[in-house]
């Protein structure tokens, strides 16, 4: 416990934290305005209608944290990749280990610190969404009486462990081959070949490709029924259940965190 509140106290005040952050909520906005403009200036009712939804609760809290896991999930791999690079980089994790601290368990923490402040940062640009979405809607007229409605709101919660969950996972990932790469940018430029090498894998192997990390991790969320549908002979859109979802992207980030460790625990890092 002792490392995990270092790690959050380091954390806090590195640049990434506060970068990262401030991306998503950033893009998060821009989107939004969008949706906003084009409901202001559509002419077709059904087009402004479909606008609206966005700005429209309580379903309007649901498509504001998938928008944010959106946005999200590739910069919590670079967020991971770039925490796990620092150590090496800067010599943190060479002083820590010249002070006796259990190099698994400084990497553990390290780990952790990262996945707690994806949590807040997960919470912050969902509040922040939320007040933007609250300004379109009193910008076009939609009312806000839905923001009260806690009857349409009771799958929130379990949404949000499960957005927790895949953006854990995604950066745990970028963690890990940082940390096996010793290098920020090698971590952030392998994992993001990955992240987008799976999308582009997935068009000639999806059954093979829905089980890697990225991919089962965004199944969390929007998980389908194990299938697909055919597109021009060839089939796509191939997800996991989100069941099945939670446990292979729960394997995948127990496995990348024993990674990180068993490296960590054998690298040669004195000098």
């Amino acid at each position: 416990m002792r490392l995990l509140w270092a790690n959050l106290r380091k954390l806090r005040r590195r640049p990434a934290t506060w970068v990262t952050f401030v991306l998503v909520v950033v893009l998060n906005t821009l989107i939004t305005m969008l949706v906003v403009f084009a409901t202001r200036q559509a002419d077709d009712p059904q087009t402004a209608l479909a606008s609206r939804v966005f700005l429209t609760f309580p379903n309007a809290y649901e498509l504001i944290l998938q928008m944010v896991l959106g946005i999200g999930g590739l910069i919590a791999v670079c967020y991971g990749a770039a925490i796990a690079g620092s150590e090496w980089g800067w010599g943190t994790l060479k002083a820590a280990v010249a002070r006796g601290e259990s190099r698994t368990r400084y990497t553990l923490a390290g780990f952790g610190g990262v996945a707690v402040y994806t949590l807040l940062g997960l919470a912050g640009a969902f509040l922040a969404g939320v007040a933007v979405s609250v300004a379109g809607a009193l910008l076009t007229g939609v009312s806000l009486s839905g923001m009260t409605d806690f009857e349409g709101m009771t799958g929130l919660p379990e949404l949000f462990a499960r957005s927790w969950l895949s953006l854990a996972m995604n950066a745990g990932i970028g963690f890990a081959i940082a940390t096996i790469a010793r290098s920020q940018l090698a971590g952030i430029g392998v994992s993001i070949g990955l992240f987008f090498g799976g999308g582009i894998a997935g068009i000639f192997a999806p059954h093979i490709v829905k089980w890697l990390p990225f991919e089962a991790s965004g199944a969390v969320v929007s998980g389908g029924s194990g299938g697909g549908m055919m597109v021009g002979g060839t089939e796509i859109g191939v997800q996991l259940d989100s069941t099945t979802a939670i446990v292979v992207t729960v394997a995948w980030l127990v496995l990348a965190m024993a990674a990180a460790s068993i490296f960590t625990e054998r690298a040669e890092i004195s000098g």
